[in-house]
């Protein structure tokens, strides 16, 4: 007889849920992706920190819209969860969050981020981390998520530690970016580690 393991979040169960926004301090919002954010997307393509970090693409207007198309697909795929960090008040989106590298089966995730100069310097980035992952673990059922970045990246360490990811280990050699192979922190929390 063989022995299953059963997935531990079931297939569908991330398709079923709408994409929720969440209110940040601040005055900011998590929300989907629209239309009118697409001059932002295309704006964080040219940003020299966004480009050095997360090494996008250059995105034309049209290539934005379906990139924008793509992360609600994802959604529905059960792929990634995207949200647009903006204003509360309305406006274009000023950064990214997401849970990408989804293997619901085995329960697990990887928080990606960014932010434009607009989004930056309003401590938005630790809330809205730990919120995701409130999300990821709670109404998902995701057992661990992870944060990596490059070792020369102390921003992102201390949003990644301050949001509860202690640090793992340095993964050596793992990230190619312009400047050469990068050593990368591995960040994780566990849907039993104690709240923010």
């Amino acid at each position: 007889m063989i022995n299953s393991i059963a997935p531990v979040v079931p297939a569908g169960r991330m398709r079923a849920l709408p994409q929720p926004e969440f209110a940040l301090p601040g005055g900011m919002l998590l929300r989907r992706w629209a239309a009118y954010d697409v001059p932002a997307l295309v704006e964080s393509c040219l940003d020299p920190d966004i480009r050095h970090w997360n090494r996008p693409a250059l995105l034309s207007p049209a290539e934005a819209e379906e990139r924008i198309a793509r992360w609600h697909a994802r959604w529905q795929d059960e792929e990634a969860a995207i949200w647009a960090v903006a204003p509360a008040g309305g406006g274009p989106a000023v950064g990214l969050i997401g849970v990408g590298d989804l293997d619901l089966a085995g329960g697990s995730g990887e928080i990606l981020y960014w932010l434009l100069p607009a989004g930056r310097g309003r401590g938005v980035m630790v809330p809205a981390t730990d919120r995701v992952s409130r999300w990821a673990f709670e109404d998902l059922g995701l057992q661990r998520v992870r944060i990596t970045h490059s070792v020369a990246n102390p921003a992102s360490c201390a949003i990644a530690t301050k949001a509860g990811y202690p640090l793992e280990g340095t993964m050596r050699g793992a990230l190619l970016h312009a400047d050469g192979w990068h050593d990368e922190h591995l960040h994780a929390r566990l849907r039993t580690d104690p709240p923010v």
